[in-house]
């Protein structure tokens, strides 16, 4: 969620660092590539579209606030705990994302290095 919320914001510094923790804790690259499109991705689950969803809400909220069909979609699949601890994940990310905005937090270098399943290809689908 905090690299959706990320993404949305257009904070590439919490990206990265978010992308970086995600790698670590073991996430699938082909995941995290998919999180953008989450919406046309078969790769998530209910529980994981719920709250994709509430993340766009919670970060949009000055234009619809959460609209009921969020809000009792993910209210049928989260618990009310995980409800209100997800909502405070989406609101510390979202004040962070914009702290780093407004501060111009340069994007910190990789901390994962990639490996080579993952480097460039050219057009001969040969790694460059």
């Amino acid at each position: 969620m905090q690299i959706h919320a990320s993404q949305l914001n257009g904070c590439a510094y919490c990206v990265r660092v978010h992308v970086d923790a995600a790698v670590k804790a073991g996430l699938d690259a082909d995941v995290i590539a998919q999180i953008a499109t989450w919406r046309e991705s078969g790769v998530f689950d209910a529980r994981e579209r719920a709250a994709l969803e509430l993340t766009e809400s919670f970060t949009f909220i000055h234009e619809d606030g959460i609209p009921d069909e969020v809000y009792d979609r993910a209210g049928g699949i989260l618990s009310e705990a995980e409800y209100v601890a997800l909502s405070w994940v989406l609101v510390a990310i979202n004040s962070f994302n914009r702290v780093a905005i407004a501060g111009r937090y340069p994007v910190p270098p990789r901390t994962v290095a990639p490996s080579r399943a993952t480097a460039p290809h050219d057009h001969d689908g040969e790694t460059s």
